[in-house]
């Protein structure tokens, strides 16, 4: 239990009513389903659900403490209403004092960028724990905690949840935190509370922009850059265009990152590693560093991916071995993931599941000059019919030839979306052709694999499931490939 007032520190705040001004706190809760007695219960206006609308009904159920941002009417005297001009702000800061700001016993380094976030954060994990440090992570795929993997609902979780994740991370001993901060996160608060010590930039491109995301392009660059006024270090992208805009106000240190001379670690040399099977890229770091590295996945957004973590570990003083063994190893789920499947050609698994992600991975991959750039992939049920003409487009006009076959479908007939993307690879002189079973696709792809050939599986990446009319069906590229080979 905790009292009042000590939740309450760092937040502006008035009490509106109630006998008690100060009264000790059971939980803290914010989904009005799981409230005790005792609880403080912060009432969060959601897409679908006003928690100020169940004032009454967590009274009932034990609630003392109600955390308003409106007003909220409760004949009981008994029950202190507290007011703050943004519950979800205040909820950062009430959640980080529940669990005693276990961010302040640890390293906590946050990633936000519209591409390379998640590989980023592994590359980072896989240095600092090559160094002796225990890392934790939060992410896209995972939140990694020792030995513990717990599969992602959310790139950032909610604010509650990550402090309790942050408690759980300090209490198995963790010195660091690796983690993706997402923009709707950031415009959201979920990443009050606490001050990161490296806030990290990657790049950024216009997405999540629409209804119950970002307004415009401009808000979404807004939001990314509300991350390096609420860090002490900020580790940015020195070639991204959008860099000096992204920084305006920024309270914090900043080092850069890049190809250019003018960055603080520069990369430079890049050469492709190109063997069957395994595909990669060397290049050399200059600057405030200068030691040579390999990737173990390809592309020039590869280098980019290397050169930030290696940027980032700089700060921890790792050593080059430690640099240069992780880098070339670390591998990471469904991001450009090579599968062995012949001495003759390669299979790529990767999660690019819209126009600009698929173009920039198929235009990296070209370079390497592959017999046949082969794309296998679907698009999404229940989303945007633009995305799927625009997913055949573009690997009608970079690949040699593709594969359309099912993603998640959700409430929609597969047929139906491979019909938008076909109409979107006729308007290139793309080759292709449509098979329904994704396991069936990548058989097709596997047993008309030519020498030299580069297969890309792209849009499911680390997801390990199918869903169809609202049911996640078992479902993981890796399985059916092995199945496959076995001849199952």
């Amino acid at each position: 239990m905790k009292y009042l007032e000590d939740l309450l520190k760092g937040i502006e705040y008035s009490i509106e009513s109630g006998r008690e001004k100060n009264p000790q706190v059971t939980a803290v809760v914010y989904d009005s389903r799981k409230v005790t007695d005792g609880s403080l219960f912060i009432c969060i206006k959601g897409a679908n659900f006003d928690g100020h609308d169940a004032a009454h009904d967590v009274v009932k159920s034990g609630a003392k403490v109600l955390i308003t941002e409106k007003d909220v009417e409760i004949d009981n005297d008994e029950v202190t209403i507290v007011r703050v001009k943004d519950t979800r702000y205040a909820m950062a800061f009430i959640s980080a004092a529940w669990f005693d700001h276990p961010a302040e016993s640890m390293k906590i380094i946050g990633l936000t960028g519209t591409k390379g976030k998640t590989t980023t954060t592994f590359l980072i994990k896989s240095i600092l724990e090559e160094a002796g440090n225990k890392v934790g992570l939060i992410g896209t795929i995972e939140t990694i905690i020792g030995d513990e993997h717990i599969p992602a609902k959310n790139t950032t979780p909610e604010s509650y949840i990550l402090q309790e994740t942050f408690a759980k991370m300090r209490d198995e001993k963790c010195d660091v935190v690796v983690m993706e901060v997402s923009s709707q996160a950031l415009m959201m608060h979920r990443t009050q509370g606490f001050i990161f010590d490296y806030g990290v930039f990657t790049n950024i491109e216009p997405d999540h922009i629409g209804p119950n995301e970002h307004k415009d392009f401009e808000d979404y660059l807004h939001c990314k850059g509300l991350l390096f006024k609420q860090c002490k270090v900020g580790i940015v992208n020195g070639d991204d265009p959008h860099t000096p805009e992204l920084l305006e106000g920024h309270t914090c240190e900043v080092q850069t990152f890049g190809l250019e001379s003018k960055d603080d670690v520069v990369a430079s040399d890049s050469t492709l590693v190109k063997i069957p099977g395994e595909l990669g890229v060397k290049f050399h770091i200059s600057g405030l560093m200068n030691l040579d590295v390999e990737v173990g996945t390809p592309g020039q957004f590869s280098v980019y991916n290397g050169l930030c973590a290696a940027a980032v570990c700089r700060n921890f003083n790792v050593s080059d071995k430690a640099i240069c063994d992780a880098l070339k190893n670390a591998k990471v789920k469904g991001r450009i993931e090579s599968v062995k499947v012949s001495d003759e050609f390669s299979l790529i698994i990767d999660y690019a599941h819209n126009a600009m992600a698929l173009e920039s991975l198929l235009t990296s991959l070209r370079k390497y000059e592959p017999g046949r750039l082969v794309c296998v992939f679907g698009c999404g049920g229940n989303r945007s019919k633009l995305r799927r003409f625009e997913m055949g487009e573009v690997s009608g006009r970079l690949a040699d030839f593709t594969i359309i076959t099912s993603d998640n479908p959700r409430f929609e007939e597969p047929e139906e979306i491979m019909d938008d993307i076909e109409t979107g690879i006729k308007k290139t002189d793309g080759k292709y052709i449509r098979i329904t079973d994704r396991k069936e696709a990548i058989r097709y792809a596997i047993e008309n694999g030519q020498p030299g050939d580069l297969i890309i599986l792209a849009g499911k990446g680390h997801e390990d499931y199918q869903e169809i009319k609202g049911v996640k069906h078992p479902m993981d590229e890796r399985v059916l490939i092995k199945e496959i080979l076995e001849g199952k």
